[in-house]
């Protein structure tokens, strides 16, 4: 290999073709969008027949914690909210605080952009996402420019703690008519990630079967659908690992994906048909099909020690978001000032906005900062034609906020733009809770502060260079290369210990992930040293050919070929 210093990538071009590209929803759209209805309505409807509509902004900070943690297990789940609930709080209490004791504006932008930074770093080091930091920095940025005096401050902080404890209700409610429902969707999500990668392998072209050793570049869509697949059967695997005790639905759950790992060791000798069946069988509440254990007793000593091994220590996943911190903390302080010095009357707009454009690299928070924009834009248009509705009464404002709340959430995993249309007028409602506003006024602000977020947010990302994306490919390289190497050392032993082989062979596949998604993360990244695309599918196919030797090693593949 070359001793020379690569050489800096250039700014690559912005894509604007496909930003605005309309999806397929998510396979559980409806639960966060029925949630959320929900967790807000039952507050805001008891605040509005009591009277109290002008409290509600303190109730929604604890009901919108009902947003999070949809598709972890139930265990997990638990545990995953009331950190969301108590992180929710802490916020909210900053920004109460801090608004009762100064009034001026520089300090509560300042105060608004260190929040949004930190907000930031937590929900990505903990990967809490969707919605990741942005409900929490709109909630913040929202408490820290409303009117507060310290004695008022525990009663808000108790109404946002009290609709949070029924948000964590909410979220948890469904535990109770499917009690694996999140595993169950992982698998089913696996198998049929497998299940369209062993289509793509039925017959590979003769170019590519005689030349294994060429750059994959005639089969990227074949490259994609394994990558794709790895990525779908490790997530399914750490959420079996999220559950709990090994119950017996667990356990037969455990099968399923191993056959999902099968079928992307061994393709050529695998039914589509029949993962894609056991997929469909997964939804609902039916029993979980069952297949006989592969390798059993190996099987579930390697699922224990991965369970055993546990995640990596927060501090470790903090350092390399330090880029993405300081583009957090720097675009949302200059374009909150920005506003102020425009004379823009609610600046956390433009903050709020900003904190939500910061994706992994400079490419994707241009796409997110174009949808951004257009959304919300177009539901600026949308709260002028539904004002006049809203302002016949509060329970008409209630009701349309909630209308815009389960639409926001029912199309924002088909674009977030669609789903931008819907939390634009929503957010322009709540902030007539207090009182009806003249709606020209607030659209103005709502427009300049969106276009001003957008532009100094984008230029704050641009400014703030991310050179440790390449160290992180690097690093990535490294740890495939060492769990490849171990794998491939138990592959050789005769006896390996019980247990090993399967617990390398996941942890192989784990490192084959982490690559594919650094090295994604790295392709979008600017100014930076050119991403070693060759390496990196070199070790790919390498790690890719280890895992099905491993796999064959262990008689899963001929058992598996006992069933075809």
């Amino acid at each position: 290999m070359s001793s020379a210093a690569p050489s800096p990538t250039p700014a690559r071009r912005l894509p604007l073709a496909g930003v605005l590209r309309v999806g397929r929803p998510s396979d559980i759209w409806f639960k966060p969008a029925l949630s959320v209805v929900v967790a807000v309505g039952v507050p805001n409807l008891t605040l509005l027949a009591l009277g109290r509509l002008d409290l509600a902004m303190y109730t929604m900070a604890g009901s919108l914690c009902a947003l999070y943690a949809h598709n972890l297990p139930y265990a997990a789940r638990a545990r995953a909210l009331a950190w969301v609930v108590l992180g929710m709080l802490a916020a909210v209490a900053v920004a109460l605080v801090t608004a009762s004791l100064t009034s001026s504006a520089v300090v509560l932008v300042a105060v608004g952009a260190l929040l949004a930074a930190v907000q930031k770093a937590l929900c990505d080091a903990t990967r809490i996402g969707p919605p990741g930091p942005v409900i929490f920095a709109f909630i913040s940025s929202a408490s820290l420019f409303t009117p507060q005096t310290l004695d008022q401050v525990p009663g808000h902080l108790a109404l946002a703690a009290a609709a949070g404890a029924w948000a964590w209700l909410v979220g948890m409610a469904p535990g109770l008519v499917r009690p694996h429902g999140p595993e169950r969707r992982a698998t089913a999500r696996a198998l049929n990630a497998a299940a369209a990668y062993a289509e793509m392998s039925v017959a590979p072209s003769a170019s590519t079967a005689a030349s294994a050793e060429a750059p994959p570049t005639a089969s990227a869509g074949r490259e994609r659908a394994r990558a794709a697949g790895a990525a779908a059967v490790h997530a399914a695997w750490q959420s079996l690992f999220a559950t709990g005790a090994r119950s017996e639905p667990r356990r037969a759950l455990e099968g399923l994906v191993v056959r999902a790992e099968i079928a992307l060791a061994a393709p050529a000798d695998t039914d589509p048909g029949r993962l894609r069946s056991w997929a469909r069988d997964l939804r609902g509440t039916g029993p979980v099909p069952s297949v006989e254990p592969a390798s059993a007793a190996d099987e579930l000593l390697g699922v224990e020690a991965e369970r055993a091994a546990g995640r990596r220590p927060l501090a470790d996943r903090l350092g390399p978001l330090l880029p993405l911190v300081l583009r957090t903390a720097l675009g949302c302080a200059l374009a909150g000032y920005v506003s102020l010095a425009l004379g823009v009357g609610r600046p956390y707009w433009a903050l709020v906005t900003a904190a939500s454009l910061y994706q992994a690299n400079i490419t994707l928070t241009w796409s997110r900062g174009v949808q951004r924009v257009v959304g919300n834009l177009v539901g600026v248009l949308l709260f002028a034609a539904v004002a006049p509705l809203a302002h016949l009464g509060p329970t008409a404002l209630v009701l349309c906020c909630l209308a815009f709340n389960f639409g926001a959430e029912a199309l924002i995993s088909r674009n977030y733009w669609l789903g931008s249309i819907c939390v634009t007028p929503m957010a322009l409602l709540i902030t007539e809770f207090t009182g009806f506003q003249r709606p020209g006024e607030l659209m103005t602000d709502r427009i300049v502060d969106t276009v001003v977020g957008a532009l100094v947010g984008f230029a704050a990302a641009v400014a703030v260079t991310n050179r440790r994306a390449g160290d992180r490919i690097e690093n990535a390289l490294d740890t495939v290369e060492r769990a490849r190497e171990h794998t491939a050392r138990l592959i050789a032993a005769e006896r390996p210990a019980p247990g090993a082989l399967d617990a390398a062979r996941r942890s192989l596949a784990a490192a084959l992930v982490e690559l594919r998604a650094t090295a994604d993360a790295a392709a979008g990244e600017w100014w930076q040293r050119a991403v070693p695309t060759e390496r990196v599918l070199l070790a790919e196919r390498t790690g890719h050919r280890t895992l099905a030797t491993a796999v064959r090693r262990q008689g899963l593949h001929a058992l598996e070929g006992t069933r075809a």
